[in-house]
């Protein structure tokens, strides 16, 4: 019997399964039944039935029948075992002639296409997923939350957690809001699981992801549209810096201990005083804060009912007044 395709199935889950039990449970189903005629609106599946064998017709009363499934089955599921089997050897063997491949690749370094590589769009996906699938030691990843997708945070999670499951090691960093993001969250808990390590920090950092310490994947535009690729060795050693120089100051993720939430919510206040100070507009404020510019709103209000100020310009007036710079030592410090 030949195998059966995704839309075999979708036909045969949507509406082959109901029709059959359908006919299950009446006994039978008579063949001049409307919805099983050639512009009948079960046509199509009731003739998947007929072909997979699970009814047959009864001359005796002009009816169609069922049949056990379980004998049906093995007819269906073993064709495509058998071929999955047969992908699964083929792929195994393409994987080994490409690995051979890659470890040329990587012992010729004329070979490859010079420190900086532009990536657009499309191309940008399929680049980091062969890096990633790469990585031998360690990714570093900066991921700021504006501007993520995050309909994609589940396929970062297997292909993270792969990683990590072959020994490598990530540390990640976001800003103090992506704690509030419910999948953002999911996502931290998965890979910290298995070993990654993630940390917050208060202000705006651009996306950045350093694999081995070779090959560093930043933006080449403000849309996030065309990525580069560096591989020269100075260059990434000096992202490399940067990316350490924040993780020191940043603060651990999965701890919920109040002292440290207080302490996020000194820093995002205090950040929030340095915007308004340096005049910068509420949709750049929010970019830097990692929130939209409504909760940025929000943090501007709390700060009017802080200091007991009507308006922005008295709120600034009193800032001022007062000597407030927005890098006051908190209580802690």
């Amino acid at each position: 019997m030949e195998t059966y395709g995704p839309e075999d199935r979708a036909l045969f889950e949507t509406q082959g399964t109901k029709l059959y039990e359908e006919i299950v449970t009446a006994g039978g189903l008579a063949a001049g039944d409307e919805r099983i005629q050639p512009d009948g609106e079960l046509h199509r599946a009731f003739n998947q039935l007929v072909e997979l064998g699970l009814v047959q017709h009864e001359r005796d009363t002009n009816r169609w029948v069922p049949e056990d499934p379980n004998t049906v089955e093995s007819r269906v599921v073993s064709p495509l075992s058998h071929e999955a089997a047969t992908l699964l050897e083929a792929s195994s063997q393409w994987a080994r002639a490409f690995g051979v491949l890659s470890q040329t690749w990587k012992r010729a370094p004329s070979a490859t296409s010079g420190p900086f590589t532009y990536l657009h769009a499309e191309a940008i996906d399929p680049f980091l997923a062969a890096l990633v699938a790469d990585c031998e030691e360690e990714m570093l990843t900066a991921q700021p939350q504006a501007g993520r997708n995050l309909h994609l945070m589940p396929l970062g999670v297997l292909r993270d957690t792969a990683l990590l499951e072959r020994g490598a090691k990530i540390r990640t960093l976001y800003q103090h809001s992506a704690r509030r993001n419910a999948i953002t969250r999911e996502y931290v808990a998965a890979v910290t699981d298995r070993g990654a390590e993630v940390r917050t920090l208060d202000e705006f950092f651009n996306r950045m992801i350093v694999v081995d310490r070779r090959v560093a994947v930043i933006p080449s535009g403000d849309d996030l549209s065309v990525a580069l690729a560096v591989r020269e060795p100075s260059i990434v050693a000096y992202f490399v810096d940067v990316f350490e120089r924040s993780w020191e100051r940043a603060r651990p993720f999965t701890s919920r201990e109040t002292s440290l939430m207080k302490d996020i919510a000194a820093e995002q206040r205090a950040m929030t005083l340095r915007m308004l100070i340096e005049g910068h507009s509420d949709p750049v404020s929010a970019k830097r804060l990692g929130v939209s510019p409504r909760t940025y709103a929000g943090y501007v209000a709390d700060l009017k009912t802080e200091f007991e100020a009507e308006t922005r310009f008295q709120l600034g007036y009193v800032i001022g007044h007062q000597g407030i710079s927005g890098s006051e030592p908190t209580d802690d410090s």
